[in-house]
């Protein structure tokens, strides 16, 4: 029906229209590199030696160490009167509550005396011993009794105290406020009694003459 030189002429021009229309290739989506974001109230370390680690115990202070018990920053400090392991949660709901309750006042400031490094895991209910230590479930620390947890500054005595008592009410341990400038507690906070020195020999014997005189 068509000649080949009219089937050769079609196919040139197709060829040349081809040619003159640039066809675009989508390109190939780059996978972005994976970052995570940490905001002010996400309290986990960046990174860590080991994945995992022992439970411990809350470090018991019996010597005469008086670290972490006095104000060294702000004005006022946050001080739990009993040993404790404070969550992350925890922690950030106190950062919380005291941030907007100070963001009010002009030229105020905060500082956390601890942060949540020790990761703990947890198992289901009703698991065998053995398999394995249990997947990762939040990030805690150890607190010890008598330590400084937050310090504020740049604002009157009952601003503070009112933001203390709001924050206390998200740790599950007792707290007091205490200003800067107060005395130290040492070790675990015991009084040991004052034992009643036993008299000697001789100051016994003086008492028997004196006595019988």
């Amino acid at each position: 029906m068509f000649s080949n030189l009219y089937k050769r002429n079609v196919w040139h021009a197709v060829n040349s229209i081809t040619s003159m229309v640039s066809v675009s290739t989508p390109a190939r989506a780059v996978a972005a590199p994976m970052t995570t974001v940490r905001y002010a109230s996400n309290f986990s370390p960046r990174r860590t030696k080991y994945r995992k680690s022992q439970k411990g115990k809350i470090p018991l202070p019996t010597g005469g160490s008086t670290k972490g018990t006095t104000v060294e920053f702000g004005d006022y400090g946050l001080r739990i009167k009993e040993g404790a392991r404070l969550t992350g949660r925890q922690l950030t709901s106190v950062f919380t509550t005291l941030r907007r309750k100070l963001k009010t006042v002009k030229g105020s400031q905060m500082w956390m005396r601890v942060f949540p490094d020790i990761p703990v895991t947890t198992k289901g209910n009703e698991v065998r011993m053995g398999k394995g230590k249990g997947s990762f479930e939040y990030w805690a620390c150890r607190v010890p009794l008598n330590r400084i947890i937050f310090e504020v500054s740049g604002m009157r005595k009952e601003i503070a105290k009112e933001a203390f008592r709001l924050a206390s009410y998200k740790l599950p341990v007792k707290t007091e406020m205490v200003e800067r400038g107060a005395k130290p507690i040492v070790g675990a906070g015991y009084i040991a009694p004052t034992s009643k020195k036993q008299p000697s020999k001789s100051e016994a014997a003086t008492t028997t003459t004196k006595t019988d005189a």
